[in-house]
């Protein structure tokens, strides 16, 4: 375990609540990326595999709970484009 790779997760892991509270609340798609949501889902997926396959320790908790809150974020961009176009 890297305390380095912890460091990072928990940093990008404190930003995705409010990104998925504003996407809640405002209901709006306007400055987000559903390209950069999968591409970073993307990335938590493959660290969840590296450290299942090489390295598996409890920094993987950190990847799952990561990847989690940007599947919900991507769950409520096309929550929120469906409702701009009813």
């Amino acid at each position: 375990m890297s305390i380095f790779e912890v460091i990072m997760l928990i940093c990008f892991g404190l930003a995705w609540p409010f990104s998925i509270y504003k996407s809640y609340k405002s209901r709006e798609i306007a400055g987000k990326s559903i390209l950069f949501l999968c591409v970073v889902f993307v990335g938590y997926i493959a660290g969840i595999f590296h450290k299942l396959i090489f390295s598996f320790d409890i920094v993987i908790c950190l990847y799952a709970l990561n990847a989690s809150l940007v599947y919900i974020d991507i769950t409520l961009y096309y929550r929120n484009k469906q409702l701009l176009t009813e």
